[in-house]
This record gives structure tokens, sequence and C-alpha cells, in this order.
């Protein structure tokens, strides 16, 4: 591991560029070597399959952060045969226990979060108070199935094709083996959060973290069975996405993915080929509504959060922004003023309130889109410029306008911190306007009439749609469901849906005293009779 002992603070002292972001002070001194230590590499990694070796970095300097295991796919076969071995014990565990270790990993995450954040900061790049989102939803989800497991799993008996005579029960059963596939700008959250439900529910998971992000990923696993998961349960893999990310579709009973679109598609298709089903969140051009009756100063606080939080890299965050031609001037005003003051930095403590992107890719995607769109006409209101005075990968947050067809950064997915902005003169045009994308994960509206607002949230085709929120609310609420529509994927987490998919349902029926069939002397034409005259009795009782 090379020594970054410069890198963290450093980089945050740097002075700030004329007229830009302001950069916040450095709070914390520490460095990515203080933090990413050989012990700890050799504690996270301890049982990972993997004869290979690969390594991940810092976003901040793009230094090495650790060298890790990386696996060959004779490696992920080799997994998925000791996570199978470990689920078929795991299965006759009582439903009760397997989700107390949920609820056992809630508290040891609450008390040593510290530890998390950290490696988040290291290997996002994120702002700390964007990391502890992270800790907020997982603990949510911990919390959540750790209490509704054994509800959401129990058996349940449904009304017989005879009722009293017909006795029928729906049982649940896990699938055996969930692959998961996991992105990098959530490690945390994506990670674990997602395989809590699938461990609560009997199974075994075999994931594949984005390198970069593993040691995030490895410190759950390493908490969690610190908790109580055995540790055959949970293998993780890694290496390349074209290597190793089909070799897992290829072994799994059930499989989630989180990513792009594009991937999520190739991931679809080869799940499949193998009828194995599978749940993909996958891209999204979410849009926010700031109506004539909005209050235009948590409008604007609301549109920082949602279009800055984490960068931008947020499958959720707000790419749109369409204003009420009537208070465009003063919310645009306000919106513009709170971007510019957004302080950037590096330092592992709270303070600033944007961080860095992820990944140098990330970084020329948000630089192309913003240069296209200035070229073919677009204005910045806000932002708009690389800042490397402050570390590699770090870009402003940015605010347009003027952007239309055919600019990229008009219909595609940025993924960074770049925000458009559009007028508008009434709901019908705004409803039209929002519904326009092939995806639909995540909307926004902001309105002083509640009523008004979750009457327009039902137009607009997006799976989760926050009134006077940007997304936290929706995403925060473990108990319903959270998901896209179009090409923002299938399938949900969170709620029912978000423990039931990881497992097959099972109806046992038990008929008792009579046959469904002709008996006690009645030929066929007599059973037929007899038959619909129950069925019409059946219907004039009400009964389903």
């Amino acid at each position: 591991m090379t020594d970054s002992r410069h890198s963290t603070a450093v980089a945050a002292q740097a002075p700030a560029v004329p007229g830009g972001n302001p950069v916040a002070p450095a709070k914390d001194t520490r460095t990515a070597a203080d933090v990413v230590t050989p012990e700890l590499v050799a504690r996270l990694t301890r049982g990972v399959t993997g004869s290979g070796t690969t390594a991940n970095h810092t976003p901040f300097t793009e230094e090495e952060l650790a060298r890790l295991p990386e696996a060959t796919p004779e490696d992920v076969a080799t997994a998925f045969a000791r996570a199978r071995e470990a689920q078929r014990r795991w299965a006759d565990v009582p439903v009760r226990r397997r989700a107390d270790v949920l609820l056992r990993f809630h508290d040891l995450l609450l008390s040593r979060q510290s530890e998390v954040l950290d490696l988040i900061q290291l290997e996002t790049g994120k702002a700390r108070l964007h990391a502890h989102e992270e800790v907020q939803a997982v603990a949510v989800a911990a919390r959540h199935y750790g209490r509704g497991a054994p509800a959401y799993l129990r058996p349940k008996a449904h009304t017989g094709v005879l009722p009293l005579l017909t006795k029928v029960t729906e049982l649940r059963r896990p699938r055996g083996v969930v692959g998961q596939i996991a992105p990098w700008n959530y490690p945390l959250e994506l990670s674990v959060g997602d395989a809590l439900p699938a461990f609560a529910a009997g199974n075994a998971v075999v994931m594949k973290p984005d390198t970069e992000t593993a040691l995030t990923a490895l410190w759950a696993r390493d908490l969690l069975i610190e908790a109580g998961l055995p540790e055959e349960l949970w293998q993780v893999v890694l290496g390349e996405g074209p290597v190793v990310g089909p070799e897992v579709v290829a072994h799994a009973d059930y499989v989630t993915f989180t990513g792009s679109t594009r991937t999520g598609r190739d991931v679809a298709q080869r799940a499949a080929a193998r009828l194995v089903g599978a749940s993909l969140e996958l891209g999204g051009k979410n849009a926010m509504l700031v109506l004539r009756d909005a209050d235009v100063e948590k409008a604007a606080a609301g549109a920082v959060r949602g279009c800055f939080s984490t960068a931008g890299q947020l499958c959720i965050s707000i790419e749109r922004l369409y204003v009420h031609r009537a208070v465009a001037d003063a919310f645009l005003e306000r919106f513009t003023a709170r971007t510019r003051a957004l302080r950037l930095g590096t330092s592992l403590a709270y303070g600033a309130d944007m961080g860095s992107l992820t990944s140098r890719r990330q970084l020329e995607t948000v630089v192309r889109h913003v240069e296209e769109a200035v070229a073919k006409g677009a204005t910045v209101l806000a932002g708009g410029r690389p800042r490397p005075d402050i570390g590699p990968l770090f870009h402003e947050p940015t605010v347009l306008e003027g952007v239309e067809p055919p600019m990229a950064v008009c219909a595609e997915e940025t993924f960074g911190p770049v925000v458009s902005v559009y007028r508008f003169d009434d709901e019908d045009e705004a409803v039209r306007l929002a519904n326009a994308t092939p995806y639909g994960l995540n909307a926004s509206v902001w309105t002083r009439d509640g009523r008004r607002g979750r009457e327009m949230a039902g137009r607009l085709r997006a799976g989760t749609v926050n009134v006077n929120e940007a997304y936290a609310a929706a995403y925060g609420s473990a108990a319903a469901p959270m998901g896209g529509m179009g090409e923002s994927g299938i399938g949900r987490r969170h709620g029912a849906e978000g423990i039931l998919k990881f497992t097959e349902a099972q109806t046992v029926a038990h008929q008792r005293l009579v046959p469904l069939a002709p008996s006690f002397g009645l030929d066929d034409a007599a059973y037929a009779r007899l038959m619909t005259g129950g069925l019409r009795a059946l219907k004039a009782l009400r009964l389903r």
C-alpha cells in the first residue's frame, strides 16, 4: 500500500478559486494511511475468496488504498459452493433468531459508525454528512426487517376452494444463494442494506461489490459476522465487472443488481436465460417540480440537498428542475446563492457540504455535459468548473439554464453535481415535461398545499415521489417499496416486496372429509350440478 500521508488534509487547505465555491477547513488531519492500515485490510479480507490481487484507490488523491484478493471464475464457483452449504444450515434457524442478528448489527453499526464513515469517505470521496446518510439508511433497514421479518415470513392462511373443508397455507421458502452486484456510490447502504432482508429470509449471499469501494462492504460483512451471522453465509468476490459479474449471475438462485441501465439489461438477459428472478435498480433522470404556491426558501434548500448530496452521484438525486415561471426568479436567486455557498472539502470530519466525484470517468462525464451544453447555448448560473485545487476529481456544484435537445445533459443521466433548470407555465405542462423520459425512478413536488402535491405526485411516472422533500422521505420509509419504472428497473427494495422477493411462495392445500371429485354415489352429472350450485352460493356469500 502506498503512503498517502500528505493526501487528506493538504488538499483541503488549498486556496479557493476566485469566485468559486469556498473550501471547507480541514477539521481532521488524519490521512488514508492512518485509517487503512495493513492490520485492518488483513482483518477485513479474512475468508474472502480470491487467488489474484487487485487494488482500490481514494478519489481524494487517486492514490492506492489497499491491495485486495481478486477472484477468478473458479473462485466465484468456490464461493457459491461455500455459501450453498452454509445456507442449508441457516434456513433451519428460526426466523426470529435470524432477525435478531439484524437487531444486534443495528446497535453495533450505530456505536461504531465512525469507523465506517472514514472508509466511506476515503473510498467514495463524499462529505461526511452524506456518508452518514448511508449509516441512517442501513440502521433503518436493519431495524425494519429485524422487527418485521417474522411477520412478513410467517405462514398465511387462505380460503380454500371449499371453505372449512380445504385448509390452505402459504409458506415462504428461501431462494437459496442470492447473487448481489453492488455499485460504488453507496457502498454501505447498497451492499449490506440490500443483503439484510435476504439473510433474514434464510438465504446466503455471494456479493460482488465495486472494487474501488470494497473495504466498506467488507467492513459491513465483518460487523455482521460479529453480530452473529455465520461467516460462510456472506461470500464476497472482487474483480473486474465483465469477468466476475457474469459468473455471479451464472451461479445465483436470484440476482440483485444496482447500476446502469445498459449493464442492467445484460444482467436481466443472463438471469432470464437461467429462469432465475432478478431485481434491478437502474438509471434515472429525476425531476423536481416547484409549483406556483411553493415556499421558495424551503424549496431552494431542498433542491440543494436533492441535487448535490454525494456530489449528485445518487440514483434518486435531482437532475431536472421545473419551476413555475411566476416564482422562478425568486427561487433561482435563493437556489444559486445556496449552491455557490456550498463548501467543498476532503476532511474526515463534518463540515464540508460536498465532496469529490468518485472516479475520473464520472468527472469526465460531468465536464463533457457542462462544456457541451455551454457550447450549444446553455447558461451557467452557478459553478461550472472542475476544482483540482481541492482534489483531482472535484467539480463545483453546477446549475444550468437554457438546456435543450440535443444537449447530452438534457436527457442523459449525468450522475454528478449538475442540474438543469426549466421554467413552466401550467401544471399539466410540468407533468408532461417531467414524464418525458424513459426513466422513472424518483420525483419531487414542492407546494404549500399537501393534498394538491399528493394528487400531482400520482400523475408522475416514478417509483417514488416526495412532496416537499427531494428523496429522503420516500427512501427512508422502509416499510414502503422503493424502485423504478420504465428504464429505471424492475422490482423493489424495502417493504414487503423487499424481503418476499428473496423467497419462493409455496402453497400447501389440505383437503379434508370429501374429495374434489364425484363421491357418495354421485354420478358425474349430479356432481357437476352440486358444484354449480355451490359456486353460486359462494358468490352470494361474497366469498373471494
